[in-house]
Formats: C-alpha cells, structure tokens, sequence
C-alpha cells in the first residue's frame, strides 16, 4: 500500500513531535497495538506493569513510570475498540526539568494496519514502525524498447529513475544493395533476437530479486514491444509482473514519460496517479478557465476564507507551518487538501508558480 503525501507528512511530523522528547531515564512508555487485538488486554498489561514498576529504586523514576502507564490506559479507555490499523501509543513525562512534572500521551491511527504488537519502556519513544511507514517505497519498472533500443527505469513513488539503456546493431528495414532480401531478413531477425535477448537478460538481472516491485510497463512505438514480451525470452518470473503493454510515439526519455501517462488505469490506485490527474485538471483550468483557479498564497488564501476552493494543493517545498495553517483553514469549509510532490513535472510547475494552488469551486470577483 502506498501512503499518499498528505499521509506521509502528517505521520512524519508525529514522529517528528515524539523525537523532540528524550527521559533521562528508562520511562518513555510506548506500546503498538496490531489491528484487530483486544485493547481490554492491553490495558490489564498496562495495570500488571504498574505494579512491576513499583519495584524501581528510584522513586523520580518509579513515579513518572507509573504516571505515564496510568495516563495511557485512561487515554485507551476513550477507545470503544481497536481502530481498523490499529493503534500506536507513547505516554512519558516530558517536563525540561528534573523534579517537574509534564506527563503527556499521544497516539496515532497509523495508515497501513499494525502487524507488530510491542511494549517498551526506555529513554526515548520506539517510532521505527512509523519512520518505516512514512519511508516505505513502491516501485514499478519502465521498460521502453524498439528494435533498436531500450532504456529501463523506475517509477519509485513518483519519480522517474533512469536505470540503463541498451543500444543493438539491427539493421534497418532497407536492405544494402547486394543482399537478397531473405538473406537481409533472417540476418535482421537474427540481430532483433539477439537485441530481446540482452534485453531480457536485463530484465532479469534488474527486477527478478527485487521485493518491492509491484509491476512492469512495457512500451514502445510499432509492434516490436508485442514481439519482444512475447517471445519466449523473458524469465516467466519477470514476464508475470508485466502488468501493461502500451503503444508509444517516443523512445528513451521522453517515451519513459509517455508510457506514465498512458499506464493511468495500471497505476489508478497510486498517489501518483492521483496527483497527475488533479494537477492534470488544475493547470488545463489554468490555460483554458483561469477563472476557475487561484495560485500564490494571497489569491489562494483570499479564495480559501471564502470558501471558495474546491482542492488545495499544496507543494512539499512549502513551509510546514504555512501547511499546516493553510489545511485548518481548509479543514472549516470541506476543503480537499492534497501535499504535491517536486518529483514529477506537475509537481515542479506549481513549486515554480509559488507552491500553492487551488481548483475553484465557483469562480470569484
């Protein structure tokens, strides 16, 4: 499952939050609960625990362990049942001073279900679960092949990785003066198989082991692309996650993003597929019905208080802060906000136009 980047940046600024707290001693409580677990066991822990903490020597410490267990169960008790994913709960006293007391408890809903369950007690909150999340990276391969050419690449979230490109000696389709033309032909399809070969040995090599691969696009211009995944060549292991064939106008780069844009049903259920299509809607508004869009952060707020703004769109580069106002605000008038990533064109566009945009619900004066 691929987080989109309103997930990822609203679970990195909670762990963000936690990471700024550190105990002096072993008395951060954290506790991940998977989905589906009976919270009523994890809070007959957190009472047993208690009574093992009153073992501690030191009474600072045996206090702030058991503040903060008391504190998380009746946070837990606000809870009818564990969430759909689950839940992750961190609970300690965060007072600067020695002898203060600032018990606090935060807990988060994480976006993809808990499989882990865990109880710690140390110096600093356990939030490697939740950085892994934030990080956690789908991959497709890009292959784009011809009978002379082919460049293979990743999709990682939804940036373009050039991996390599391959050149073959094919001879072209008009034979040298000479030649017979059977001659001609079998030498050419000799040279084509040989070229899918090295190709598929690629393949192979590049995407055969690779775990986080969620599937392969194959394109490229004329028949060739056909020819080539159905040749026999390609290791079945490769060949099963070939998830879409399209037919292309370009090779090399600008064929890498052509075949993106023609992959849109393959990808329909990625944030990167998602993010294309409304920042696909906001700059086509932007050519053709200006009035139906607002960018640079006076119109877009001016349209936002108003009520206005049907989707905001908001560029990663932006300011955290300004993120955060800028979504309570939306939060007031049912305002889609969705964070758009520097990685693709689109992307790079509403950065460069002052990284915040905004599709209208109606046009304003």
């Amino acid at each position: 499952m691929s987080l989109t980047e309103s997930e990822k940046y609203h679970l990195k600024k909670f762990v963000k939050e936690l990471e700024k707290h550190s105990a002096r001693h072993t008395e951060f409580v954290t506790v991940y609960i998977p989905a589906g677990y009976d919270l009523n066991k994890v809070m007959t822990q957190l009472s047993q625990e208690q009574g093992t903490a009153t073992n501690i020597k030191s009474a600072q410490t045996r206090g702030n362990v058991i503040d903060a267990l008391e504190k998380m169960i009746q946070h837990l008790k606000l809870f009818k049942h564990t969430p759909p994913n689950g839940l992750a709960v961190f609970s300690g006293n965060v007072a600067s001073k020695e002898g203060k007391s600032d018990v606090r408890v935060w807990s988060v809903e994480p976006p993809i279900p808990l499989k882990t369950r865990i109880y710690r007690c140390e110096k600093n909150f356990q939030t490697d679960i939740l950085k892994d999340m934030a990080s956690a990276t789908e991959v497709y391969g890009l292959v784009v092949i011809d009978s002379r050419d082919a460049t293979i690449a990743l999709l990682k979230e939804k940036a373009i990785v050039p991996v390599l490109k391959t050149h073959s000696h094919v001879p072209g389709k008009f034979r040298a003066g000479g030649q017979s033309a059977l001659r001609f032909a079998r030498n050419r399809e000799i040279a084509v198989k040989d070229h899918f070969k090295k190709v598929a040995e690629l393949l192979k090599e590049q995407f055969l082991t690779m775990k986080e691969l969620k599937g392969i696009l194959v394109g490229g211009p004329g028949h060739t692309k056909y020819d080539f995944v159905d040749s026999g060549l390609i290791t079945a292991d490769v060949k099963n996650k070939i998830i879409g064939v399209k037919d292309l106008s370009y090779t090399e780069e600008f064929g890498l993003h052509e075949l993106l844009d023609k992959s849109q049903d393959e990808l329909s259920k990625e944030e990167f597929a998602k993010e294309k299509k409304i920042m696909g809607q906001f700059l086509e508004f932007l050519a053709v019905k200006p009035e139906m869009v607002a960018y640079g952060e006076q119109n877009v707020r001016t349209a936002l208080e108003r009520g206005a703004v049907q989707d905001l769109l908001l560029s990663e580069a932006l300011d955290e802060e300004k993120i955060d106002e800028l979504e309570a605000i939306a939060k007031n008038f049912s305002t889609e906000v969705m964070i758009i990533s520097t990685d693709t064109r689109e992307g790079v566009q509403l950065r460069d136009i002052g990284k915040i945009g905004a599709i209208l619900r109606y046009a304003i004066q």
